[in-house]
């Protein structure tokens, strides 16, 4: 169960961003739909700890990852996330392995075994094993994705955000890397919730949808329902 209610705002010399939402949901994987600009990506940034938020509550399972009213606001390491970011922000001086590792180290500790066995595994389940030595400006833009992947699912999170994971790729592989994230969650089996404002991602991808639109959420659609690309135009 993933139960979220937020209310935050954003501001810069020009504008402020109010964002008021609230969804419930036991689905396997979430999308979030809307216009640019409708509050989407913050969404999914006060969900990770990456957002002051003013009032609301974040539960993943049952566990509280943050409750203004308690005084509950665990910081980001804690919450038990893995987050896939647009551009995928890999660090460019690091190869492939340790971009992969690099949540489960510190200079002050190396990889544990056990950490090291899971970022080969990860490295093996997305075909990553030639490339593992490779930096990350000598990837394609489909294996950088899987490496940002395999990075957000190494710290073993509870559920997976995904903020427009397919916006610099082409039409083609993004099909192919639906297809992969498909497989991926489900092998993996913890809840997904993904930004988009392509139809055809949500329609591909989602169980439920909310529907955002100037920092609200407007409607809730199941997917499944012969009119659900329709109510995407």
């Amino acid at each position: 169960m993933i139960d979220v209610r937020l209310q935050l705002s954003v501001s810069d010399a020009r504008r402020r961003f109010d964002l008021d939402i609230a969804f419930a949901t036991d689905a396997p994987f979430v999308a979030l739909y809307g216009p640019s600009g409708a509050g989407k990506s913050l969404t999914l940034q006060a969900m990770a700890g990456l957002l002051p938020v003013q009032a609301g509550r974040v539960l993943l399972n049952g566990r509280t990852l943050l409750d203004t009213a308690a005084g509950i606001n665990l910081p980001p390491e804690a919450r038990g996330v893995g987050y896939l970011f647009q551009h995928y922000a890999l660090f460019p001086h690091l190869n492939v392995r340790d971009n992969i590792a690099f949540g489960l180290t510190s200079w002050r500790k190396r990889l544990k075994a056990e950490d090291a066995a899971r970022v080969d595994e990860l490295i093996e389940s997305f075909g990553l094993a030639a490339l593992a030595r490779s930096k990350p400006s000598t990837l394609s833009g489909g294996q950088q994705q899987r490496v940002a992947l395999a990075r957000a699912l190494a710290c073993n999170p509870q559920v997976l955000l995904l903020d427009e994971p397919f916006a610099a790729l082409h039409s083609a592989l993004r099909r192919e890397l639906r297809q992969e994230l498909k497989r991926v969650r489900a092998q993996w089996g913890i809840p997904a919730v993904i930004v988009s404002h392509d139809a055809d991602d949500v329609v591909a991808l989602a169980e439920e949808v909310y529907l955002f639109d100037g920092g609200r959420v407007t409607e809730r659609l199941i997917a499944g329902r012969d009119d659900l690309r329709e109510r995407l135009a």
